[in-house]
């Protein structure tokens, strides 16, 4: 059990029967009243965020969650295949619980993955991944990187947009959170 002192960023409860992680605490003592703690929760399974209020003391079950290092195999339709490095298990997700980051998940790519009772509740992305241009428009020499944008395939299979001068086979870094070109690699 955990009660309201015990509140930190980051901290997995449950409540309602509801997994949530703490982003946001406060604790108010009113001049009148008893004190009270003003949160902020994000529901782990859709990333919502609420705003609750509870009694200092309030006591709540908290939730461990395990983090563990998981290596991307490979894609089928719209199930991705992954092993857990530690167990050698395999673990199938859907495109939903995957994300949009699913676009830039290369073959042996090792991401962490985060789990509650055994099952998979989200997935820690690298902020930066190295990928080549598949195909691009011709470049043209002598432009910066502030002149413009052409759209690009990269290796993954998604379309990013990259500066005038980058060519097919260039390897570029893009920012997963974003989907957005940050520099050449």
């Amino acid at each position: 059990m955990i009660t309201t002192q015990d509140f930190k960023n980051g901290i997995a409860i449950l409540v309602d029967q509801q997994l949530y992680t703490i982003s946001d605490y406060q604790h108010v003592k009113p001049g009148k009243g008893g004190a009270f703690v003003r949160t902020k929760l994000k529901r782990v399974r859709d990333g919502s965020v609420i705003e609750r209020t509870f009694r200092v003391g309030e006591k709540f079950e908290d939730a461990y969650i395990e983090k563990r290092n998981l290596q991307f195999q490979y894609r089928t339709g719209n199930a991705f295949h992954f092993m857990d490095l530690k167990t050698y298990e395999s673990i199938e997700l859907t495109e939903e619980s995957v994300g949009r980051q699913a676009d830039f998940l290369k073959d042996n790519m090792e991401i962490e993955g985060e789990f509650y009772n055994g099952t998979v509740i989200g997935l820690e992305f690298p902020v930066f991944v190295d990928l080549r241009i598949e195909s691009t428009g011709p470049g043209i020499k002598g432009d910066t990187a502030k002149a413009g944008t052409k759209p690009a395939k990269v290796e993954t299979g998604a379309t990013i947009q990259v500066p005038l001068f980058l060519e097919s086979g260039d390897v570029v870094r893009v920012d997963t959170r974003t989907g957005n070109y940050v520099s050449r690699a």
